[in-house]
């Protein structure tokens, strides 16, 4: 699971991942570390120290920590094995640090979805955000599976009623990605494209390409031409959503964005950044909170929820999770 899109060179983060707290810090060679954030002694968080010679040090009584979660350092006496903490394995990619909770020993940096886009786009064409999120995870998924909402929620901005008016496709593929798709035909342009068609462009052809993988990494993919234009003729925006529970009822979010079109666009390029951040941050996060609130602690399926048609490919993600955590669980 994500954690962070980028560890700062010196200092680390405190996060909390599935009700653990976690403590990230780099050693002296510049290498990612994950810590449980609890001191075996008196169970201070070990973020509120410091990082010295490749170790975590705790800031109470000085024990020291190396990468692995092996206790190197007690002023006060024998360095124990009881005094080791957990150690979990990370990995850095597509400019983020993603966690391994589980068995280390199943822990395959191979496993991470591959967003090489995001690597290769320049810093003209890359934008990222990041929002803690009141909501199960899991209905932040849900929320980005449902593009139909953006014709209701944001209707200034990504609405405009095609969606709406657009059944979508849904794809189970083996590799294990369930795929959704609109192609809008002879509509009009949702606000935002407005500005980045052709003068005189009233009537466009879009489309809209989701591609959900475990347990919470999406690829959105849009983009618009005028009516009968061919599709090469138009821009691609290429977005990621991801979520990682922090607990039963809140997450992290974050989102990342590049393109294939206007790559030297640095203005463009933080136009789309503080776009995105404010239609996220005081649009989609409040609702879901709201939602939220009104489930409580009650199992989604408890509530016994109405369905719709434009329901299909959230309702596949979400059987398709239950069965991995049951599988899962079975297994341990």
């Amino acid at each position: 699971m994500l954690v962070h899109g980028g560890l700062p060179a010196t200092g680390g983060l405190a996060r909390t991942l599935l009700d653990e707290p976690v403590y990230f810090y780099r050693d002296e060679a510049g290498v990612a570390h994950a810590l449980f954030d609890r001191c075996p002694h008196r169970f201070a968080p070990l973020s509120k120290g410091w990082v010295e010679d490749g170790a975590a040090v705790c800031a109470y009584h000085g024990l020291a920590f190396n990468g692995e979660g092996r206790c190197v350092r007690n002023p006060h006496g024998p360095v124990t094995r009881a005094l080791d903490v957990r150690a979990y394995p990370v990995a850095e990619a597509y400019r983020a640090l993603w966690i391994w909770p589980g068995d280390p020993a199943l822990a395959d940096p191979a496993l991470i979805r591959d967003l090489d886009f995001l690597a290769a786009a320049p810093d003209t064409a890359f934008n990222k955000g990041y929002i803690r999120g009141t909501g199960h995870y899991q209905l932040f998924v849900d929320n980005i599976l449902d593009l139909s909402h953006t014709d209701f929620l944001h209707p200034d901005t990504l609405g405009g009623g095609s969606i709406t008016r657009t059944p979508g496709e849904v794809e189970e593929r083996p590799d294990g990605i369930i795929a959704m798709s609109w192609r809008p035909m002879n509509e009009v342009p949702i606000p935002l494209a407005l500005g980045r068609l052709p003068p005189g462009v009233d009537r466009v052809d879009s489309w809209t390409e989701v591609e959900w993988s475990a347990p919470g990494v999406i690829k959105l993919v849009a983009g618009a031409v005028p009516t009968g234009a061919p599709r090469e003729q138009g821009g691609n925006s290429i977005n990621v959503h991801i979520f990682t529970p922090e607990t039963a009822s809140t997450s992290h979010y974050f989102f990342a964005s590049t393109r294939d079109f206007r790559l030297d666009d640095a203005a463009l390029n933080e136009e789309t950044r503080r776009t995105r951040q404010h239609i996220f941050e005081t649009e989609d996060e409040p609702m879901i909170a709201a939602q939220q609130e009104r489930i409580g602690d009650a199992d989604f399926w408890s509530l016994r929820p109405a369905l719709l048609k434009i329901d299909k490919g959230a309702v596949l993600v979400r059987r398709r999770m239950d069965a991995l955590i049951a599988a899962e669980t079975e297994a341990a």
